[in-house]
């Protein structure tokens, strides 16, 4: 059961906030810059604000850092891209342990290069005693993508006989997906002005509050994000059970 606040309490910091990074590419085209510019500077913010999530006690923070369909861009940018990933796992991992962040990376790793898989897991289990701030990256991740690996789970538990039909409900469901033992987001954000979700937590985000914000993703700053969390705490949730 969820808490219910009392009159003349602080409102409720959001446990889980999942941003969408977008606008890389029109902020360095705006400035005549290579795509790969935008790249930098948009992993610049992210560590800002990472470390604005820790200041805020925000307990869950989703990045969306490469969706399944990224792969369809010009290889040079793709190529950018992994190499921009490399670095900060390397550079980054001693920052996440001074700040008490443990990292988690999502998505269908399959396609990853060896070295970054093996960058990952180092990441992860240097970080894995950290409780200040769960900071989850979505890499080569789509939302339907995982739904499909779910559903083929299951079916395989079933076939083996592992599972009941009758013993499919959400909570077994969610048992095989990515996020398992995640709460589910309390907030999404979305940089760039664009205003859809791009096959991100489908089944997660189901009683999300959005927050859509102009600013492109290499300009929001930790100014930009506790106005997205104020304009959360001015909402009234009601997880589809009153009001209109």
């Amino acid at each position: 059961m969820k808490a219910v606040p009392l009159p003349g309490d602080p409102p409720p910091t959001p446990l889980h906030v999942a941003i969408i990074m977008d606008g890389n590419g029109r902020w360095a085209a705006a400035r005549g810059l290579p795509r790969t510019a935008g790249h930098r500077r948009g992993a610049e913010t992210a560590r800002s604000i990472v470390e604005a999530a820790v200041e805020m006690g925000v307990g869950w923070l989703t990045l969306y850092g490469f969706s399944s369909e990224n792969w369809s861009r010009p290889q040079s940018e793709v190529s950018d891209l992994m190499g921009l990933l490399r670095f900060y796992l390397r550079s980054e991992v001693d920052k996440l342990l001074e700040s008490g962040v443990r990292l988690k990376v999502i998505g269908d790793r399959s396609r990853l290069a060896g070295d970054i898989v093996s960058l990952i897991e180092s990441a992860e289990a240097q970080t894995a005693g950290n409780t200040r701030l769960q900071l989850m990256m979505a890499l080569n991740y789509g939302g339907r993508h995982e739904l499909v690996s779910a559903v083929r789970r299951l079916a395989e538990a079933v076939k083996t006989g592992k599972l009941r039909p009758d013993e499919i409900d959400e909570v077994a469901f969610a048992r095989h997906l990515y996020t398992h033992g995640i709460p589910d987001p309390d907030l999404l954000i979305r940089t760039s002005g664009e205003k859809r979700i791009s096959n991100f937590l489908l089944w997660q985000l189901a009683y999300t509050e959005f927050v859509f914000v102009e600013t492109l993703w290499p300009d929001f700053s930790k100014e930009h994000f506790a106005n997205a969390i104020r304009e959360f705490q001015g909402r009234e949730r009601r997880y589809g059970t009153t009001g209109h």
